[in-house]
C-alpha cells in the first residue's frame, strides 16, 4: 500500500514542502496538491517538484472544465519532464457551483467530457499529430468555425512518458464506472471501507469489465485523516466543519453529489438535516448533525490498535494508495505519525 499526503493549498505550503524531504526519508510515495478555486495547483506542483527528489507528485485535481483538454495533456507532460517522470494528472468534474460561478463555464456532460479529455490527453503523450471528432470537442475545428486556419498539430517536445497516470476524483454510480473502465486510478471522498462495496461495488465490476487490460489494476485512493495515540479520538470532532461543508452546503438541494453518497450509506435522514441547517446558515448545527460513525469510520484517529484496525479495513475494502492528513502541531509529529503509518501499512 502505498501512503501519500495531502498539502495545504493555504497559509503553511512553503514551510510543507521545505519539510518534505524529512517525510520523503521516512517513506512517504506520493503528495497531492488540490486546486478547487484558490491558488492554482500546478504552480504549487512544480515548486514540489524542484524540492524533491523521490516522491510522486499529484494534482488532486485539476478540473475538467477550466482548462482545454491539450492544455491538461501540456500542463501534465511539463510536469512530467520537470519531476522526472512523477507526476499523476488528477482529475475531476467538481460542481456547477464552483465551475459555473467560478469559471463562468457551463457544467455539462461531465462522464463524456472526461472520457474524451483521457483519450485526447494520451493521445498527445504519444505525440500523435492530433485529430479528435468527439461530441464535446473538436480538434481541429471544422469547417464553418473559427477562422479556418487550425491544422493537425502534435506536441513538439517528447513527453519522459508517453502514459503518465490519470487519476478520476469519482463518487456518482456513471462516474466510477467510466473511472474504472478508462482510468489509472480512482479517488472517492468520505470513504468507508465497510460500505464502499455496497456503494460502488456494482459500478467498480462494470467498468472493469470493459478496461483494456494493458492498464493494469485500479489504484483505488483512500483519504483519511491520520492521529494516533489513547488520547487522538478527539481529533475526530475537527473533521465536522468539513463534513458539514460538503454534505449540506457543496450544491443545492438535489445537486449535490456528496449529500447524495452520505444518503447511500444510509443517513438519508442525517443528509438532509444537514443541508437544510447548512442551507439556513446554521453551520455548527448542521456540523453536529455528522453522524459520528462517518467521522470514525472514514478516519484513521485513535489508539494504536485502532487505527491498525482500520487500516486492515482499508485494504481489505480494495484501497492500494492511502492519502493521509497527519493531525499534529508540528513537523516532528507529523513526521513520526507518516513513519508509523508507512510501518503498520508494511506490517499487513
Amino acid at each position: 500500500m502505498r501512503i501519500g499526503m495531502a498539502l495545504k493549498y493555504s497559509d503553511g505550503f512553503r514551510e510543507t514542502v521545505e519539510e518534505l524531504a524529512d517525510f520523503e526519508k521516512a517513506g512517504l510515495d506520493i503528495v497531492y496538491v488540490a486546486e478547487a478555486y484558490s491558488f492554482d495547483a500546478v504552480s504549487q506542483l512544480g515548486f514540489i517538484a524542484a524540492k524533491t527528489e523521490r516522491v510522486e507528485i499529484a494534482s488532486g485535481i485539476l478540473n475538467i472544465y477550466s482548462r482545454t483538454p491539450t492544455a491538461l495533456a501540456q500542463t501534465a507532460a511539463g510536469l512530467d519532464y520537470v519531476s522526472d517522470g512523477r507526476f499523476t494528472l488528477g482529475i475531476g468534474a467538481s460542481g456547477p457551483q464552483v465551475i459555473e460561478g467560478f469559471h463562468g463555464v457551463p457544467y455539462t456532460a461531465p462522464l463524456g467530457r472526461t472520457r474524451e479529455i483521457i483519450e485526447i490527453c494520451r493521445r498527445v503523450w504519444r505525440r500523435e499529430i492530433l485529430r479528435h471528432e468527439g461530441r464535446h470537442y473538436t480538434m481541429p475545428l471544422p469547417p464553418g468555425q473559427g477562422t479556418g486556419l487550425g491544422k493537425p498539430l502534435k506536441i513538439i517536445n517528447h513527453p519522459v512518458r508517453a502514459d503518465i497516470p490519470v487519476l478520476v476524483a469519482a463518487i456518482g454510480p456513471k462516474n466510477v464506472e467510466l473511472t474504472a473502465e478508462i482510468a489509472n486510478g480512482w479517488e472517492p471522498i468520505f470513504y468507508l471501507p465497510e460500505k464502499a462495496a455496497d456503494v460502488w461495488a456494482a459500478s467498480l465490476a462494470a467498468g472493469k469489465a470493459k478496461r483494456d487490460p494493458a492498464l493494469g489494476e485500479l489504484d483505488v485512493v483512500g483519504q483519511a485523516p491520520l492521529a494516533i495515540g489513547e488520547d487522538a479520538l478527539g481529533f475526530l470532532e475537527f473533521g465536522r466543519p468539513m463534513a458539514a461543508l460538503y454534505i449540506g452546503g457543496m450544491g443545492a438541494k438535489g445537486k449535490n453529489f456528496y449529500n447524495d453518497l452520505c444518503r447511500r450509506y444510509g443517513w438519508e435522514k442525517e443528509a438532509e438535516e444537514i443541508q437544510d441547517l447548512y442551507l439556513d446558515g446554521k453551520k455548527d448545527e448542521a456540523a453536529a448533525k455528522v453522524p459520528y460513525e462517518l467521522l470514525e469510520k472514514m478516519s484513521l484517529i485513535g489508539p494504536e490498535g485502532h487505527v491498525r484496525e482500520r487500516l486492515a479495513a482499508m485494504k481489505e475494502s480494495g484501497v492500494t494508495t492511502l492519502n493521509v492528513t497527519p493531525v499534529a502541531g508540528d513537523h516532528k509529529s507529523r513526521l513520526a505519525l507518516i513513519e508509523k503509518v508507512r510501518e503498520m501499512a508494511d506490517d499487513l
